[in-house]
């Protein structure tokens, strides 16, 4: 049931002013987790009015906006992304205020593309889900661990909510601190988590959003028209193993094979942004290759490390658990990557940038073919 609004409007103050005594407490600095959805905004909104309301001498300490960009994003989310960061940062500094914010990334060994590509891993699955990690959490917890190594302590806010599901519930309350407002986080040492829209419901952040200027510039209501479009809900800032990874109803990673179908982008494209076709395409041909009939047939039987696994059940067809894409597969992925990528700008707006894989990468893939799948042909230029 939907709040009133006076009872709003009280929760929205009591918000403000527990982010200030929270604030004003200590010393640390804070990492502020910004997907650039609703919740995330939700709670950067409220920390930028907390801080407006303080005077300069009590804006001590720096909060870190920080988001990830795992280079295989939806182009239409990265660029709503990397404009409202520019805006954060313009804005923050014309107000004085101690916020600025940073774009993490994944190394590149790290990347989608060095890792499926160049080393073979099979396109992620429930069962072999090794892009979370890489691309998400490792460059989050990067940029966490180097503001301890500065400061020595750190506090991270998210914009997390209770009503999310029972799982986010029990585990908020797991890791609480009796008698602080704050919790551990469960895996980096020296870094608290503060939650200040937890007990927010889905209209709760909703009012705030539409009724409530957005202080960096942006218009919410093109916030609200981008979940309309992709009809999703937000892909968080992934910091450890319990937060919740996209899911087919979330926009996320275009490159997304974990859910049998990506309802996201096909919404897009549905609601008139023909031109990311070419990316559901060649989403749908990585998906493809989990089909345990396709499996011998673009997966080598010997695995990374040279060994080779016999399965313990029966399956006679194929006795073999399968390592990495085969190379000549590989060729074939880069190849129709390469060919998504020349299609998408040519179909795209002419504003917009489209780079579905860097130099960089390239050469890695390269080096990593000819020294270690021996490429000895070296086929990548061509």
């Amino acid at each position: 049931m939907s709040q009133p609004e006076t009872d709003r409007k009280t929760l929205y103050e009591t918000t403000l002013e527990e982010i200030r005594q929270v604030y004003l407490t200590d010393d640390r600095p804070w990492v502020l987790g910004f997907s650039g959805g609703k919740d995330s905004t939700v709670a950067l909104q409220l920390v930028w009015y907390a801080l407006r309301g303080l005077k300069p001498s009590e804006r001590r300490k720096h909060v870190y906006v920080i988001s990830g960009d795992t280079k295989v994003e939806t182009p239409v989310i990265i660029d709503f992304l990397s404009e409202a960061l520019d805006l954060i940062n313009s804005h923050a500094q014309q107000e004085g205020l101690p916020i600025s914010a940073h774009k993490v990334v994944p190394s590149l060994e790290e990347s989608f593309w060095v890792n499926l590509i160049g080393k073979g891993y099979p396109a992620p699955s429930s069962r072999f889900r090794w892009c979370t990690a890489r691309m998400k959490i490792s460059p989050a917890n990067r940029f966490i661990l180097e503001r301890v190594a500065e400061h020595g302590e750190v506090v991270l806010l998210l914009g997390v909510r209770r009503q999310e599901s029972a799982t986010r519930a029990q585990v908020m309350s797991l890791r609480a601190i009796k008698d602080s407002l704050l919790s551990r986080h469960s895996t980096l040492p020296n870094a608290f988590v503060y939650t200040p829209i937890r007990d927010y419901s889905v209209d709760d952040v909703w009012a705030y959003l539409l009724q409530v200027p957005n202080p960096w510039g942006r218009d919410n209501n093109d916030l609200l028209a981008l979940y309309r479009n992709s009809a999703s809900g937000e892909c968080p800032l992934v910091v450890d193993t319990s937060t919740p990874s996209c899911g087919s109803s979330r926009f996320g990673c275009w490159v997304c094979t974990v859910v049998t179908k990506d309802k996201a982008m096909e919404a897009m494209v549905d609601n008139g942004d023909e031109w990311l076709e070419p990316l559901l395409d060649l989403r749908d041909l990585l998906a493809d290759t989990q089909d345990p009939k396709r499996k011998a047939e673009v997966r080598q039987h010997v695995r990374r490390n040279g060994a080779t696994m016999i399965k313990d059940y029966g399956d006679t067809d194929d006795p073999f658990v399968r390592g990495p894409y085969k190379l000549e597969f590989c060729q074939e992925i880069l190849r129709e990557l390469l060919r998504a990528e020349q299609r998408t700008r040519e179909l795209a707006p002419a504003d917009q940038m489209v780079e579905l894989i860097s130099a960089e990468e390239l050469r890695e893939i390269r080096r990593i073919w000819r020294y270690e799948r021996h490429d000895w042909h070296d086929t990548l230029p061509e």
